[in-house]
């Protein structure tokens, strides 16, 4: 799969623009604040139909529009397909398949699988739990229809059964509601919970070698999945805190409260084991990124496993904050994956001895192509 060319209308801030992409590498430099990013969102939404940022569809469209668009040209098995979205500020996005509507946003997602990674990513080891949560739900979303439609499910029922919650001492009447959101609850709940102990299984036997050669083989990770509550317990549990829950006016248990933990062992001299560190509390900085790291190139080899095919790689200026070891364990991953960078300088990848595929110059909303 790669992207053939994007096209944006009334997008952040490009009135409009048309750039076709290498199946290579692709690299759009410029100073900050110039609209570098904003390809690479476009991108994303394209694949999940969510801004990268959490940004709101009235946020994306271009200042004093109403509305934008968005066409992606993809190419699989020597074949076209075109994805166009409209973004409107008042009302839901329109998405077409090769010119047919589709009635779910999440019919789309799947068709196109990008692993993006911003220095924001180098935060998610010490960053709060919904960062982690994030992370591994927009994974699971792109690679497990099923997945994609319970946790969407699952978070409707949370917003609506803490609604319910908030107006019981009004409407007590409606305490008979919960007994069927907690059935729905448990229903989708226990599909997530138990695909998301597959993944950090799978996971597992991905990252470790990443890490161990990034580490140069002197630390071992390991992650561990924090459910909430189990599966086998969760509709148990969700009986037992009924009164907790209508004192807080909100659901205190379920996967929508999970976490996961990274612990390394650093290898002593006699090649032993040292006991394991939780380094999102107790780790070093440097720890924490090369985790970081080793998680996102970990999405690489997830996507290629699940779909037998590459994903789209999308860097955006984090390779300024690798040192030059692990830049060059990045660079050297990429492959035959296409990948489009964003950089202010080219300074990095001349060092290097980067093969630039295609070279785009961006300059407040307009790209040139320089190759």
């Amino acid at each position: 799969m790669i992207i053939k060319s994007l096209e944006l209308a009334d997008f952040r801030n490009y009135e409009t623009l048309k750039i076709d992409f290498s199946s290579g590498t692709n690299i759009l430099y410029g100073d900050n604040a110039q609209g570098k990013t904003n390809i690479l969102e476009a991108i994303f939404l394209s694949a999940t139909t969510k801004s990268h940022k959490g940004s709101k569809d009235k946020e994306i469209i271009r200042f004093g529009k109403d509305e934008g668009h968005v066409r992606t040209i993809l190419e699989k098995d020597n074949a076209e397909y075109r994805v166009d979205m409209h973004l409107r500020k008042n009302k839901s996005k329109g998405i077409a398949i090769d010119g047919q509507k589709i009635k779910k946003a999440s019919d789309l997602i799947g068709r196109l699988n990008v692993v993006f990674f911003s220095p924001e990513d180098l935060s998610i080891i010490k960053n709060g739990p919904s960062e982690r949560r994030r992370f591994m739900d927009m994974e699971l979303c792109q690679l497990d229809q099923i997945y994609l439609n319970s946790l969407s499910k699952y978070n409707k029922l949370v917003i609506e059964r803490n609604k319910v919650l908030k107006d019981l001492y009004e409407h007590p009447e409606n305490s008979v509601l919960l007994d069927v959101q907690d059935k729905q609850l448990y229903e989708y709940g226990s599909i997530i919970i138990k695909t998301r102990e597959k993944f950090i299984k799978d996971l597992n036997e991905i990252i470790r070698p990443i890490h161990e050669k990034l580490t140069g083989s002197k630390e071992y990770l390991s992650i561990y999945y924090e459910p909430n509550v189990t599966a086998d317990d969760f509709e148990k549990k969700l009986r037992s805190v009924r009164q907790k829950d209508i004192y807080a006016k909100q659901t205190t248990v379920g996967p929508h409260k999970d976490d996961f933990s990274f612990i390394v062992q650093k290898k002593k001299d006699d090649e032993s084991l040292a006991e394991g560190i939780d380094i999102r509390k107790f780790g070093s900085q440097g720890q924490q990124r090369t985790a970081s790291l080793s998680l996102k190139l970990s999405e690489i080899e997830i996507v290629k496993k699940a779909k037998k095919e590459n994903p789209v790689l999308l860097l955006d200026d984090v390779l300024s904050e690798l040192d030059s070891n692990r830049q060059n364990y990045l660079l050297n991953t990429i492959g035959d994956i296409q990948t489009i960078i964003t950089c202010t300088g080219l300074d990095e990848f001349v060092n290097n001895r980067f093969a630039i595929d295609k070279l785009f110059k961006v300059t407040d909303g307009t790209v040139s192509s320089e190759n």
